[in-house]
């Protein structure tokens, strides 16, 4: 399968792109479970590449770091979280909780676990995007209510960079879950290299956010 990368907009209407400091690339941490890893797709396909494309187009002088690990929950992020950001990075990115939704673990032990990634990255004084999931109806209403309010409020609590939802992009686009499957691998839980293009797109103008938060702090 070849690459898929969304046609870039037009220069005027593309977010303006990080002035790009000198020296070194500012490196972020994407820390995620298979969505940040790119599960069941070429290497080159998955979020991260895509991304650090996208970036590159835009001169942001920015390196990514896969600090995505398969099967993670938000208790597997924390447990990573001290030696992800050793690795000399500048920034973070947190994509997790879709397996703690899978495995409907207590929204209150998720909650838990993001806030201290947060609070440790954030005493450390490293910039953080938060990117949010939205949990199904299985679990019923209150469990979808508790979860889907972990995000915000903690985004708030720490004041960090806030992005809704990682599959909202795909989300947005469709009229329902056959309109959804176009942007979905086979197993209907991953998206495909077009459905990771349009993820990029969405979620890429929060990371040069994110990476202007680093580098005004530095």
């Amino acid at each position: 399968m070849a690459l898929v990368l969304l046609p870039f907009a037009a220069a005027a209407e593309e977010p303006a792109a990080t002035p790009s400091a000198a020296g070194e690339p500012l490196r972020i941490a994407a820390l995620g479970d298979s969505l940040t890893q790119g599960y069941g797709l070429p290497a080159e396909e998955g979020f991260v590449p895509q991304l650090q494309a996208w970036l590159d187009h835009r001169g942001a002088n920015v390196e990514l770091i896969n600090a995505g690990v398969s099967g993670d929950t938000t208790r597997g992020g924390l447990s990573r979280l001290d030696w992800t950001l050793g690795d000399g990075a500048g920034a973070l990115m947190v994509a997790l909780g879709g397996n703690d939704l899978l495995r409907g673990i207590d929204p209150a032990a998720s909650r838990e676990n993001l806030d201290e990634i947060l609070r440790r990255s954030t005493q450390r004084d490293i910039p953080v995007l938060l990117i949010g999931m939205k949990a199904s109806g299985n679990f019923g209403r209150d469990y979808k209510a508790a979860f889907d309010g972990i995000y915000p409020a903690l985004a708030e609590k720490y004041g960090v960079l806030y992005e809704p939802e990682f599959l909202g992009a795909l989300t947005a686009r469709s009229d329902g879950p056959a309109a959804l499957g176009q942007y979905l691998q086979e197993d209907n839980l991953h998206p495909n290299a077009e459905g990771v293009a349009l993820i990029v797109e969405a979620i890429g103008p929060r990371v040069l956010d994110l990476a202007r938060a680093a580098r005004a702090g530095s």
